[in-house]
């Protein structure tokens, strides 16, 4: 039985300090609607967003929220928002999970 699409905004990452922008995001993370935090890894970031579990957004300031997809580079998968380029500015400009 296939699990329900769960819509989660993405309210901030943990980076790995890494120079290559596709290896930067660790993790990313949020508040459940309950106040309590939640935390998933870029590598099941991307499985979630893959298998359909997950849908992903990052509300952006003074525009429409923008949706995280997976991306490859160089054979590399990695996430990103749609309204970005190669880079994936939008997460990497979210603060730090605690």
């Amino acid at each position: 039985m296939r699990m329900p699409l769960a819509v989660v905004q993405v309210q901030c990452i943990n980076k790995t300090y890494r120079p290559d922008a596709h290896d930067r995001i660790h993790s990313i993370g949020g508040t459940h609607p309950d106040g309590t935090r939640w935390k998933l890894s870029q590598l099941d970031a991307i499985r979630g967003t893959e298998n359909g579990t997950y849908k992903f957004y990052v509300a952006v300031p003074g525009a429409s929220p923008v949706w995280v997809v997976v991306a490859t580079h160089n054979g590399n998968k990695y996430i990103k928002t749609e309204a970005d380029a190669l880079h994936p500015n939008n997460l990497l400009a979210l603060p730090e999970c605690p």
